[in-house]
């Protein structure tokens, strides 16, 4: 009982410390300590895994959405709900409760977490909120996620080429998705070694004709430069590691790059809605994907949330821990969606 109090002691001490050490909280955020406190308890969740995960008792994902599902989930007298399965994958069935004067849109609903983090109950007061905000019918997926299942079970629409754009070097310590998870989650999906990650981030795990051929679409010319007065280096890539790119070839595909589908293929696609929020580490590919669509004349409906960072949106049904930015990015989907 004694090692266990004091490894818990030394383990919530180092989450503290190294948070205060290596975490960055912009000025902008409106509740600050909301946040320094949100992100010490997912690092502490995170940390307990890797140690679970090392003594082999579970992974450090099935520890941390464990501990998410705990919460209780929160009633929606508006709402409807319903479990469902479709085949081996369950799924939740959000309907609003007023009758409806006609047929209603639909909206499929992939949560997020990287295939690490989230489930079904985590973003359950999300669905509610934008199932009653846009007088929709929404069908949440509670897709198969790491450790057992990697690529190609979990199909994102991640773009994971590039770990050197502008909002990469300025957000890469900005909860709640540092540098370090976001890595860890993208070489978890694409079943990649972590010890490639100072060849890719010098841009060595792919060859320079590939950094050409889609300069066009992935180069940092491309961001407006606004999004760079917080400060940029642009960084020189260095020879090819031929054995990091027989690992790491894979994002090359375009089910996990579609930012590089060709121009035929990205001209069909339908109308978009695309939230950027500016402390986010994947910022800039949202504004990337904002213009191929754009160029190619694909209508976009965008907003930008000043004060946003990644995952700002699963606060939105907190109470302690709830940023107005998350009501924000709800009402310009549910608005969106309306207009359809």
């Amino acid at each position: 009982m004694l090692i266990t109090c004091v490894a818990s002691v030394g383990v919530g001490l180092w989450v503290f410390s190294n948070h205060f050490l290596t975490t960055d909280i912009p000025a902008a955020i409106s509740h600050p300590m909301r946040l320094r406190v949100l992100n010490c308890i997912l690092q502490l969740l995170i940390t307990w895994g890797l140690i679970f995960e090392k003594l082999r008792i579970c992974s450090m994902p099935q520890f941390v959405r464990f501990v998410h599902d705990l919460l209780p989930l929160k009633k929606h007298p508006d709402v409807v709900v319903k479990d469902l399965q479709f085949g081996t994958i369950p799924v939740k069935l959000y309907q609003p409760k007023a009758p409806a004067s006609g047929l209603r849109p639909g909206i499929v609903f992939y949560h997020g977490g990287g295939g690490i983090l989230g489930s079904l109950k985590t973003y359950h007061g999300i669905c509610c909120n934008l199932c009653k905000k846009s007088d929709a019918v929404v069908l949440a997926v509670g897709y198969r996620m790491l450790p057992k299942h990697r690529f190609p079970v979990i199909l994102t629409d991640c773009m994971g080429l590039n770990f050197q754009s502008p909002s990469h070097q300025q957000n890469k310590n900005i909860p709640l998705l540092n540098h370090n998870l976001a890595f860890y989650c993208w070489c978890g999906y694409l079943d990649i070694s972590p010890s490639w990650i100072s060849t890719v981030l010098k841009g060595a795990h792919l060859p320079a004709e590939v950094w050409e051929k889609y300069r066009k679409w992935l180069s940092a010319e491309n961001i407006p430069d606004k999004f760079k007065k917080r400060g940029y280096l642009p960084m020189s890539r260095e020879p090819l590691n031929e054995a990091a790119y027989l690992e790491t070839k894979i994002t090359l595909d375009v089910v996990n790059s579609p930012l590089i589908a060709d121009d035929e293929v990205v001209s069909r696609l339908p109308e978009a809605c695309i939230v950027s929020c500016e402390y986010d580490i994947l910022r800039d590919d949202s504004l990337l994907y904002k213009k191929r669509l754009e160029d190619l004349g694909v209508r976009v409906t965008w907003h930008h949330m000043e004060d946003g960072f990644h995952g700002v949106l699963t606060t939105a049904d907190m109470s302690f821990f709830y940023f107005p930015c998350s009501s924000r990015i709800l009402d310009a989907v549910a608005h969106f969606i309306k207009g359809l």
